[in-house]
């Protein structure tokens, strides 16, 4: 293996994990980010219950696809790294995977609810509404609980593309986020967030409130995602 590689895929994870410890979306140690050398098949990930203010880019955890560690040295990863690596191991596109326990998305969770896609801010980011799972089985949960967690999220997409819906609300229990690297999937839980708390007050003030038209639906996720997006610069 590359060590060199190896060493830059910690420092991105170290630095998507530092962005979303300052992006408020978590609290005490709960969230996490990983990326994934996908020529080595090797992931990096946090390292499980080290606070944020102490962590270093050594801590980062690297971890096959298979779930073993690389460095017997290192620390133990997340709880969740087998939930980050069903995700690796089936969307073959993505390079980034983030967990949180943010407030607005995670209350959706909670109610077992999807978020609607009632506007354009929405759909900038997220082709209609961010899909919940089904609540877990309890068989899955005296198996292999992270595991079958991240078969949980797939199962959820398995009609839908990865690609146009990057977020995914396991049901009483916190989103999952993911992109083209470990940045790339903090800034969509960022985002996530964002369209949660406006889904929420928006619902809070009207009750009910009809999803965005197509046709508007449409027009803002393209002109910012795919092979004739327009938005910024070339």
């Amino acid at each position: 293996m590359d060590k060199e590689n190896l060493k830059k895929l910690k420092k991105k994870v170290f630095d998507a994990n530092i962005k979303l410890a300052g992006s408020g979306l978590i609290i005490s140690t709960f969230g996490n980010v990983s990326g994934i050398d996908r020529e080595v098949q090797v992931m990096a990930i946090k390292p499980s219950g080290i606070p944020y203010s102490g962590m270093k880019v050594d801590d980062m955890v690297l971890v096959s696809l298979s779930g073993e560690k690389i460095e017997e040295e290192s620390p133990n990863p997340s709880s969740d790294t087998d939930t980050h690596l069903e995700l690796y191991r089936n969307f073959t596109g993505i390079g980034g995977v983030t967990h949180t326990h943010s407030g607005y998305a995670t209350a959706f969770a909670q109610a077992k609810k999807a978020i609607p896609c009632l506007g354009t801010t929405h759909a900038d980011y997220f082709y209609g509404p961010v899909p919940v799972s089904e609540v877990i089985e309890d068989r899955c949960i005296k198996d292999d609980y992270e595991l079958e967690t991240g078969k949980l999220i797939v199962r959820t997409f398995k009609n839908r593309d990865y690609r146009n819906m990057n977020a995914c609300l396991v049901a009483c229990h916190s989103p999952f986020t993911w992109g083209e690297g470990p940045d790339d999937s903090v800034e969509s839980a960022i985002m996530l967030e964002y369209i949660a708390k406006l889904a929420y007050r928006s619902i809070s003030l009207e009750g009910t409130v009809e999803d965005i038209k197509k046709t508007l639906l449409d027009k803002h996720y393209r002109r910012k995602h795919g092979k004739d997006a327009y938005y910024g610069q070339k």
